[in-house]
């Protein structure tokens, strides 16, 4: 079941001439329900606003917070998943055109799903990465957001896969590390958190946010955002990836380096504590 321009239904909605289809003509938002609430609503409200008015898409009347809220909830009670629940929102630009589009009025289509636990966790399990550099990302704009054109993440979790690793990180045309194939990265350094600017090509994550804000409460972590280099990760203490539905993934090993997770796990205690 899917929530279809706000309507419940099990019909096929996806059509031959689906500009997200076509053309990743398309926005989204992955969302993280607890308890019957949407965590961080508001900045993902206002993320997804930006995002359709960067890519020049007419933005609906009744597209308020409130109605974001009311069919995002809508969906994930009919699919059982108010409790703790995941949920995707992609809206796309109408059919007609080539890469012209004839109209910038949207649809959008709403799925959910159940999650295991309600509160975040953090994961006591092996993670290995390495460097994904087949293909780079951009340092712009576009980047930085949620758009349906994720074919260096598809082809990076392939090969991590062919590889027996658990994810990747992805690098800029400048050679810096950027973030992973599905989070933001953090790299503690001593008591220094440091995560990538958005001006390396970062996506602005929501969970980027929550954990910028939250770090900066910690005494004696200094938090700042500037450029991370290859080189720097065989000298960190601790790596992660953040993003809102698995919360904090602690790497533990990069090649020959094996990382701690103490801030990872003092930080999910932090996230769990948010209302």
């Amino acid at each position: 079941m899917v929530n279809y321009n706000g309507e419940l239904t099990d019909a096929q909605f996806l059509s031959a001439d689906n500009r997200g289809f076509l053309f990743g003509d398309a926005v989204f938002e992955t969302l993280r329900i607890r308890g019957g609430k949407i965590l961080f609503l508001e900045p993902h409200y206002f993320r997804m606003m930006a995002t359709m008015r960067i890519v020049r898409m007419e933005i609906p009347m009744q597209m308020t917070m409130e109605y974001f809220e009311e069919e995002i909830l809508k969906i994930a009670e009919a699919c059982g998943a108010t409790d703790a629940g995941r949920v995707r929102m992609t809206v796309f630009r109408n059919p007609g055109g080539r890469y012209l589009p004839v109209t910038r009025e949207v649809s959008f289509v709403i799925t959910a799903e159940k999650l295991d636990n309600a509160d975040y966790v953090c994961s006591d399990r092996s993670f290995e990465v390495d460097l994904y550099r087949d293909f780079h990302v951009p340092a712009h704009l576009l980047s930085t957001l949620k758009t349906n054109n994720r074919m260096i993440n598809v082809t990076g979790s392939v090969f991590a896969h062919e590889n027996q690793l658990d994810s990747c990180l992805l690098v800029n045309e400048s050679k810096n590390v950027v973030e992973g194939l599905s989070g933001n990265i953090f790299m503690l350094m001593g008591n220094k958190l440091i995560t990538p600017p958005l001006s390396e090509g970062c996506l602005n994550g929501i969970m980027r946010g929550q954990i910028l804000q939250l770090a900066k409460k910690i005494d004696h972590l200094e938090v700042v955002e500037e450029p991370i280099s290859p080189f720097d990760l065989q000298k960190a203490d601790e790596l992660f990836l953040t993003n809102v539905i698995v919360g904090i993934q602690p790497i533990t090993r990069y090649r020959k380096k094996e990382y701690a997770r103490q801030l990872s796990r003092e930080l999910v205690q932090a996230l769990n504590r948010l209302d």
